[in-house]
C-alpha cells in the first residue's frame, strides 16, 4: 500500500508585507525538523516570495505562489509568469482557488492553460475544485466537483503522459472558506473519496493511489486531527489560520492530537 506524506500549505492571500512575512517564515521555521512525514507549503504575495524564500533558507518549507499566467512572457499587463515563479524559488503554484473563479471569473478553460503551463514549465500545480452552498443543497456536489475536474484537467487527461503523481488537488467547498464553517471529516472525506475514484477512471490506480488531495476551508487546531484522520485527506490549505505562527504551527503538528 503506498502511503502518502501529508502537506500543509499556508495560502496567505492578499496579506502581510515583506517584513511580516519573513517574521513569520522564521516563527514558522524551527518547528519543521521535529514532524513526521508532513511537508509544509506556503504561498505568499508576489512581493514577498524572494525575501520568503531568503528567510526559509535550508528549513525545508516548501514555497509556492498564488497564481500565474499561461504564457511564459509577453504583453500581458500585470500578470506573472512561471519562469519569474521558479527564479523566485517557487516549486509550486495554487490554480483556480475559488476566490480566482468567483472574484476574478476565471473559468475552467483559462485553469486548464495555466496547468498546463505550470507542468510543462517544471511547477507543481494546487488545483482547487469545490461547489458553493447552493450547489451543495441542491445536491449537485459531485456534478460540479467532476466537471471542474473534466475541464479544469482536460490538458492532463488529453495528454499520453497522463497526470504528473506530483500534481496536488484541494477540495475546498466555497461555503466553507473564511465563513468559520467546516465541513465535517465525515463530509469531507465522501468528496476525497469521490475525487481519487475519479483520477482511478480518468488515468490509472497507481496515479490515483499517489497523487495528494488537501482539504480547505476554516482549518483550524481544532477541527485539523478530525480531518487529517480521513483515509483519502492528505492534508490541509490553510487560509486564515495560516497567517498566525501558533495556530499554524499546531496545524502543522496535527499528528500529536491523533496519538
Amino acid at each position: 500500500m503506498i502511503k502518502r506524506r501529508h502537506l500543509i500549505a499556508g495560502n496567505w492571500k492578499m496579506n502581510l508585507d515583506v517584513k511580516e512575512s519573513v517574521k513569520l517564515v522564521e516563527s514558522i521555521a524551527p518547528h519543521i525538523a521535529d514532524l513526521d512525514e508532513v511537508d509544509v507549503l506556503i504561498a505568499p504575495p508576489f512581493t514577498s516570495l524572494g525575501a520568503v524564500n531568503n528567510a526559509i533558507g535550508n528549513s525545508g518549507i516548501k514555497l509556492g505562489a498564488q497564481n500565474m499566467h499561461w504564457e511564459m512572457n509577453g504583453a500581458y499587463t500585470g500578470e506573472i509568469s512561471g519562469p519569474m515563479l521558479k527564479e523566485a524559488g517557487c516549486t509550486h503554484v495554487i490554480l483556480g482557488h475559488s476566490e480566482r473563479r468567483i472574484l476574478f471569473k476565471e473559468t475552467d478553460d483559462l485553469i486548464d492553460l495555466k496547468v498546463k503551463a505550470a507542468v510543462v514549465q517544471g511547477l507543481i500545480p494546487i488545483l482547487c475544485i469545490g461547489e458553493t452552498l447552493e450547489e451543495r443543497e441542491n445536491g449537485k456536489t459531485f456534478d460540479v466537483i467532476k466537471n471542474q475536474l473534466d475541464n479544469s484537467l482536460l490538458y492532463l487527461r488529453k495528454n499520453n503522459a497522463g497526470m504528473p503523481v506530483s500534481t496536488i488537488l484541494a477540495y475546498e467547498p466555497v461555503w466553507a472558506i473564511g465563513t468559520g464553517r467546516t465541513a465535517s471529516g465525515e463530509q469531507a472525506q465522501e468528496v476525497h473519496h469521490f475525487i481519487r475514484k475519479w483520477i482511478k477512471e480518468e488515468f490509472n490506480d497507481e496515479t490515483a493511489a499517489r497523487v495528494r488531495i488537501l482539504y480547505g476551508g476554516s482549518v483550524n487546531p481544532d477541527n485539523v486531527a478530525d480531518l487529517m484522520s480521513q483515509p483519502d485527506i492528505d492534508g490541509g490549505l490553510v487560509g486564515g489560520a495560516s497567517l498566525k505562527a501558533d495556530l499554524f504551527i499546531k496545524i502543522m503538528h496535527f499528528q500529536n492530537k491523533l496519538l
